[in-house]
């Protein structure tokens, strides 16, 4: 800590020593409190059987285990009787704020209450408004030194503010992230970056789609663009000189994972005929409609997804008639999780699920421990609760973070793997291997890796193609392992454990538990061990935790976005409309192209009006008397979002094994700094606060 606050003294001296071969600039800039304006507001059912002790719930959350287990701790100390919490959870719209609310537990207590009779409590949109979780309001103070010369930065610095409301809910991480993102999509090679959280009487923010680096990389974006206008750059060609390239370390000392793919998106926005005619295009609109003004701007990103201590359980398993059954601790809140994760059962299997649980929070077959401290736990303390075969860092992750295409996929595409190498592999061999000579495959060599699993069928080096079913009733007859389930932990890195798999051997897996089923052939030795709900946990030889130290540098995983705004401003009235967009996205290999696709559109419109239209006072004024509703609060329509003449591109992926990244937060991030530099372009004003309103743009053309 010393020698980071001395790091910081030096910067702050270098800054103030700067040269007239430096560019330094100084800006502060404010991201206002908003709206999630989540269709569905907070509600939950609840009732209370005193006769059964049993807790009944349905509620609207992104953290289903959470509600479970933090109900049954909260009324195992009030004098009711509780022998079991029955959680229930629907699909819900979120963007964050149904993650850590206090509104479920309010349905507890009213179901307690109840005297024995079901509560429904649910707000309108005034009470929504009233106490429904905020984007946190930033205050950003920040400095970029840049060489005047050749155009790379020196130095950026950055002290960020956050209002968390009356409760800090994620008010801390929030800061933290935002502090970490700061840097964007740009190689620094001194940076101090610092956030506080602070209380206030305004309404309580929350981990709202974005989670500080909306408001970050937004201000970081424009400080760019008056940069390179300051040094008579192209703003892209700027951004190119200090791209963040693979292998190069983020602000907090980390590498971030796989390839960066932020130089070949550069490139290709600077292609893109928004750009390149940009000028031409400007003079031209200008002079033929008196009182307009033509203006592009482009923003680019790249966010992290992930939380540095991602948990997740899938269970996947099938029947003697080939019947497969799946369960996932995911469940939907508008991302599409519940379609990705069938289909990636399908891209492994050759078939997806037949029946589906989602949003699960019982694992008999698990019998983990946990202290739950995976961001706080001493490295030693770590290392001698790893002795314990059933102790985990963290049991399950909420649906937060981007996390679930990724991190939570991670676990069901595990679970798949396992199935295919302990069944699927060795029961389509046996079949194969059937008759005179040993079979079909006796004259070929055939590699577990020659596998093909499509359209219901296996097949493998031109070996004759087997019917799904018939492998699964053969997997069934030699009593393999039939049905796998699967805990995983990632801390910037993913867990690694040793397993002694009965018939299989030694086995190193990237997870940290595994519960197995066996199938019907098995020999009464081996089903005895199927002593949780007919489960057998393997109890782990070996494990290999990433170190607690990860979460000191930082976040690996990242997606990149980009966007081109074209907007015409009305110098009379102030009036922003957008004429089009074009946004260049990575993110790996898409599970289903269609919801990507929805996200993104989505995503768009979430920062068009986070730049230009929602508002939220923070405090007497503000949602918090209970006066506001959509009727004050305006959200942008289909005519705000240029919705039919929007545009985009996915970069293909590099291979087919890339995995896909997580992309629900990014998509709405630069589009934002793009409409602010494409009025900065249209007018010659730069804006440091947000929403730019007609009345802002008003005064500063007056």
């Amino acid at each position: 800590m010393a020698r980071g606050m001395a790091a910081a003294a030096e910067i702050e001296q270098e800054i103030g020593l700067a040269g007239d071969d430096a560019l330094v600039l100084r800006n502060e800039y404010f991201s206002q409190s908003v709206d999630a304006s989540a269709m569905e507001a907070d509600n939950g059912n609840a009732w209370y059987d005193a006769a059964t002790g049993v807790l009944h719930l349905m509620v609207a959350t992104q953290s289903p285990y959470e509600v479970a287990e933090v109900s049954a701790v909260l009324v195992s100390k009030s004098k009711f009787r509780l022998k079991e919490v029955d959680l229930k959870v629907g699909y819900t719209v979120g963007y964050g704020t149904k993650d850590h609310s206090i509104f479920a537990f309010f349905c507890v207590v009213a179901g307690l209450y109840g005297d024995g009779r079901p509560v429904r409590l649910a707000n309108d949109r005034y009470e929504q408004f009233q106490m429904g979780l905020k984007r946190h309001a930033f205050w950003m103070d920040n400095t970029l030194v840049v060489d005047r010369k050749t155009g790379h930065f020196r130095i950026m610095t950055g002290h960020f503010k956050n209002d968390g409301g009356g409760r800090a809910n994620f008010s801390f991480s929030v800061g933290f992230v935002g502090a970490t993102a700061a840097q964007s999509i740009y190689y620094l090679p001194k940076s101090d970056f610092s956030a506080a959280a602070i209380a206030s009487r305004a309404v309580d923010a929350g981990s709202t789609r974005g989670y500080g680096t909306l408001q970050s990389m937004s201000a970081t974006e424009m400080m760019v663009d008056e940069a390179a206008e300051a040094l008579g750059m192209d703003a892209i060609d700027l951004r190119l000189k200090n791209v963040f390239k693979s292998g190069m370390k983020n602000t907090q000392g980390a590498i971030p994972a796989g390839a960066l793919r932020n130089e070949e998106i550069l490139l290709r926005a600077r292609e893109h005929p928004l750009w390149a005619q940009r000028q031409a295009k400007k003079a031209a609109f200008d002079a033929a409609n008196p009182g307009k003004r033509y203006g592009v701007g482009y923003g680019h990103v790249q966010k992290d997804y992930g939380t540095g201590a991602e948990a997740a359980l899938a269970a996947l398993e099938f029947d003697a008639r080939g019947q497969v059954s799946f369960a996932h601790v995911a469940h939907e809140i508008g991302t599409g999780t519940t379609t990705s994760q069938a289909i990636m059962v399908g891209d492994i299997l050759g078939r997806v699920p037949d029946v589906t649980e989602y949003g699960k929070v019982r694992w008999p077959q698990m019998p983990l421990e946990t202290t739950d401290e995976p961001y706080t736990m001493a490295q030693a303390d770590e290392d001698r609760n790893s002795a314990n075969p059933r102790w985990t860092p963290s049991f399950t992750s909420p649906m937060s973070a981007t996390n679930s295409v990724y991190y939570l996929g991670h676990a069901t595409r595990q679970a798949a793997h396992a199935l295919v190498e302990l069944a699927i592999w060795p029961a389509a061999k046996s079949l194969w291997s059937q008759g005179i000579g040993g079979g079909s495959i006796a004259p070929y060599f055939v590699r577990r890796e020659d596998i093909r699993m499509e359209n219901g069928l296996v097949n493998a080096g031109g070996m004759p193609p087997l019917a799904f079913e018939a492998v699964a009733a053969e997997a069934h007859r030699l009593g393999l392992v039939t049905g796998v389930t699967v805990h995983t932990f990632n801390r910037w890195q993913w867990a690694q454990a040793d397993f002694d798999v009965p018939g299989i051997g030694r086995t190193r897996l990237p997870v940290d538990a595994l519960a197995l089923r066996y199938g019907d052939g098995a020999t009464a030795q081996t089903k005895a061990l199927m002593t949780l709900d007919g489960w057998h946990f393997v109890d782990r030889a070996a494990v290999h935790y990433p170190p607690a130290q990860r979460n000191n540098a930082g976040v690996t995983y990242y997606a990149p976005m980009a966007t081109l705004a074209e907007i015409v401003v009305d110098t009379a009235s102030g009036d922003v409309t957008i004429l089009s967009h074009h946004s260049i996205m990575e993110c790996g290999t898409q599970v289903v192209p269609e919801l990507v696709s929805g996200q993104l559109q989505g995503g768009l419109a979430m920062g068009i009006g986070h730049a230009l239209k929602e508002y939220l006072p923070l405090y007497e004024d503000g949602p918090g008397d209970g006066t506001w509703n959509w009727n004050r609060y305006e959200l942008p329509r289909a005519r705000d979002v240029a919705v039919w003449t929007q545009t985009s591109e996915i970069l293909a992926p590099l291979s087919e094994t890339d995995p896909p990244k997580g992309i629900a937060e990014v998509v709405m991030i630069a589009v934002v700094p793009a409409l602010a530099n494409a009025i900065a372009h249209a007018i010659g004003k730069r804006f440091y606060d947000l929403p730019i309103t007609p009345e802002k743009i008003r005064g500063a053309l007056a």
